[in-house]
Parts: structure tokens; C-alpha cells; sequence
């Protein structure tokens, strides 16, 4: 018995030691997302402002951390499967939940707004599934991944800033449409989403 607690200790000491400095970058973009959520909630119970704002602030410097975690990889020449799978869980919590909680926070809670922020996060996931396999396949011979099939998770930026828009200019008004109501905004993460999951090609810098 305990030669097998001192194995699992080795083993769990030798995953820590495993990683490397990119990878904790990467891990720090997830917890800004993680953040960001908590601060979503945070803004629902309590109606203070200050919430919401951390929470968006938040996304842009997960983002930070997700462009340093791949430029300090490349530098070190330590890219690994596992920082890339690190790189797609993260952006998933950061770039996929995160802003999805952030909308419902501001008002787009109706079942039809509900089940749209699930498929923006449903293609996100998707989107990076497809890169992790694919991306040997799209690699050059330098092991330089070329290009992106659909758009990239994090630019669910651009939806997220153009609801905090229309936010600011009280225009969270719902719609109906047969008996359906929901927000005009949440198309943006629809589009968003279905962008990612698209065969569209974006060079990769």
C-alpha cells in the first residue's frame, strides 16, 4: 500500500515537472475565463457593474496569455501535444463559456437566446477539435501549422465587444418572431459560431 502511494506521488510530481513555461501561460488564459465566469455570476447577484466590467476585462488578457503561450513555445522549441490539447481546453473556458456567460449576464437570457449561446459554444469546441487533428495534416515541413479552417475561437471577441455595444446603447431590446423572442445581438454569436466550424481558410501568423 504504500509502495503505491509513493508511485502516485511520483507520477502526479512528474506532471507538474512535465510542464512547461508556455504551458503555464496557457493555463492562465483558462483561469482568466474561469474568472470571467465568476464574474458573470457575481454581476447577476449582486447588480454591481464593476462585476460585469472585471468579467469582459478579463477575456481580452486571456487572449494575451493565449498569443504568448504559442510565441514563447516556438521560441523555446517546445511545442507538444500536450500544450496544443492545454491550448484547446483553455480557449474553450476563455473564448467559448466565458463570453457566452458574459451575454446571458447582460440580457440574453430567453430560451431562444439560451439555446443560440449554446451553439456559438458548441462550434467552438468543435472548431478545435477539428484543428487537433488536423493540424499534422495542415502542418508544413517545418512543422508550421499554414492556415486555419474557420475562423479562429478567440475571434469571439468581435461578437462579445459589439453586444457590450449594444448594451451600452440600451439596444438589448427583444424581438418576437412567431411567438419566439429573442435578442437580435445573439445572431452575432450565431454567425460567430458557424464561422468556426466553416471550411474558410485564414492564414496563420
Amino acid at each position: 500500500m504504500a509502495k503505491a502511494l509513493e508511485s502516485t506521488k511520483r507520477k502526479r510530481f512528474s506532471m507538474i515537472r512535465s510542464f512547461h513555461f508556455a504551458d503555464l501561460l496557457t493555463i492562465a488564459n483558462g483561469c482568466c475565463g474561469v474568472g470571467a465566469v465568476f464574474h458573470a455570476m457575481r454581476y447577476l447577484s449582486q447588480d454591481d457593474n464593476r462585476q460585469i466590467i472585471v468579467a469582459i476585462l478579463l477575456i481580452p488578457l486571456a487572449l494575451v496569455f493565449d498569443v504568448l503561450d504559442g510565441r514563447v513555445a516556438r521560441w523555446r522549441h517546445k511545442a507538444s501535444p500536450m500544450g496544443r490539447e492545454l491550448d484547446s481546453l483553455a480557449d474553450v473556458i476563455s473564448f467559448g463559456v466565458a463570453p457566452a456567460a458574459i451575454a446571458y449576464a447582460a440580457g440574453l437570457t430567453t430560451g431562444l437566446d439560451q439555446a443560440m449561446l449554446i451553439y456559438f459554444v458548441a462550434c467552438g469546441v468543435s472548431r478545435l477539435a477539428r484543428y487537433n487533428i488536423t493540424a499534422e495534416r495542415l502542418a508544413d515541413d517545418a512543422g508550421k501549422v499554414r492556415y486555419f479552417e474557420g475562423t479562429p475561437i478567440p475571434s469571439s471577441l468581435v461578437p462579445l465587444g459589439l453586444l457590450l455595444i449594444a448594451a451600452y446603447a440600451n439596444w438589448l431590446v427583444p424581438l418576437e418572431v412567431f411567438g419566439l423572442r429573442f435578442h437580435g445581438v445573439t445572431l452575432l454569436f450565431v454567425a460567430s459560431g458557424s464561422l468556426m466550424i466553416s471550411t474558410v481558410r485564414i492564414p496563420k501568423p
